[in-house]
C-alpha cells in the first residue's frame, strides 16, 4: 500500500491537481443540483449497490457479485431514462449561460421601460392588497416559446387594469402564469413545470411550486402572489424569495429594464407623470 502511494505520488503532475479539482467541483455541482429532487434517492441507491458489489467482491461472494456487475452493466443504459428530467435541467442551464452578457431589453424605449415597470408594481401592490393569487414570468435571454404555445397569446401593452383582468378569479385565463416579453404581455394561462424540491415550504402551494419550477429550467424572474395571505414571492435560479416588498420588486425590475438607471429607484411614478403616462391602478 505505501509502495502504491509513492509510485503515486512520484509521478504526480500539477495538471492531475487541476484535473482533480475539475472533477471534485462537477461532482459537487451535481450533488447540489440533484439535492432536494427525486434523483437524490436514485443516488443513494446506486452507491449502496457500488458499495455492496465491491463487498461481494473483496468476500468472493461470486453469485451475489455476478448479479451485482449485471445490475450495474444495465443501470448505466438505465441512468439516462432514470435521470432524463435532471439532464435536461442541466444542459439547460448550461446552454442558457449568456457568454457575451447582453441585455435583452435593450432595445425597449427608456419611458415604455419605466411605464412597464409602475404597472408591473402596481398590479402586484394591488393583488398583494386584495389577495388575488398572480403568477407572473419575465422572459430574458431564454425564449419561452414552449411554455407560451401552452397558454393564449395576447400581445398587449403592459397595463395595470389587462393585469387585473387576466388574473381575476372569474376571467377564463385566471389560471396558469402570464408571460412578459419586454414591454408587453405576450401570454396569459400558461402552464408552468412544476418542481420536485420538497424543501421549498409545506404551505406553499401549486402556484409557488409551478415558479420555482419555470425559474429552474430558464433565467426568467418569476413574481408570485399568493391568493391565501398576499405575500409576494421572487423566484430566480430555482430559488424563492418570499415576503418581498414592493421597493425590492421595482428595483428588481428596473434593474432588468435600465440597468444604468441605479438612481431611478423609488421614483417610478413621478418618472410617469413627467412623461406624461398614466398610472391606471385606480
Amino acid at each position: 500500500m505505501l509502495s502504491t502511494i509513492q509510485s503515486i505520488l512520484s509521478n504526480f503532475r500539477p495538471e492531475d491537481a487541476l484535473d482533480i479539482a475539475i472533477v471534485s467541483y462537477i461532482v459537487y455541482k451535481m450533488l447540489g443540483f440533484i439535492q432536494d429532487t427525486r434523483a437524490m434517492q436514485l443516488v443513494k441507491g446506486i452507491v449502496i449497490i457500488v458499495v455492496a458489489f465491491f463487498v461481494s467482491d473483496m468476500f468472493n461472494l461470486y453469485l451475489l457479485n455476478w448479479l451485482l456487475k449485471s445490475l450495474v452493466t444495465m443501470g448505466l443504459f438505465a441512468v439516462v431514462v432514470l435521470f432524463q428530467p435532471e439532464l435536461r435541467r442541466a444542459l439547460e442551464q448550461v446552454g442558457r449561460k449568456n457568454i457575451m452578457n447582453t441585455n435583452s431589453f435593450r432595445n425597449i424605449d427608456k419611458s415604455k421601460a419605466v411605464e412597464a415597470v409602475a404597472a408591473i408594481v402596481a398590479a402586484i401592490d394591488d393583488f398583494s392588497a386584495t389577495r388575488t393569487g398572480a403568477l407572473i414570468a419575465i422572459e430574458r435571454e431564454t425564449m419561452l416559446n414552449d411554455i407560451i404555445e401552452t397558454g393564449v397569446v395576447v400581445d398587449a401593452e403592459i397595463s395595470v387594469r389587462l393585469l387585473g383582468n387576466l388574473f381575476y378569479e372569474g376571467s377564463p385565463l385566471h389560471d396558469g402564469g402570464v408571460i412578459i416579453r419586454g414591454a408587453r404581455i405576450h401570454a396569459a394561462s400558461c402552464v408552468f413545470p412544476l418542481t420536485e424540491k420538497k424543501n421549498i415550504g409545506r404551505n406553499l402551494g401549486t402556484r409557488h411550486r409551478a415558479g420555482v419550477g419555470l425559474s429552474e429550467v430558464c433565467d426568467a424572474l418569476v413574481i408570485i402572489v399568493s391568493e391565501e395571505t398576499g405575500v409576494v414571492s421572487i423566484c430566480e435560479d430555482g430559488k424563492i424569495r418570499r415576503f418581498v416588498d414592493m421597493k425590492t420588486i421595482e428595483k428588481t425590475l428596473l434593474n432588468m429594464y435600465l440597468p444604468s438607471e441605479a438612481g431611478m429607484y423609488g421614483k417610478v411614478a413621478q418618472f410617469v407623470r413627467r412623461k406624461g403616462g398614466k398610472h391606471d391602478a385606480k
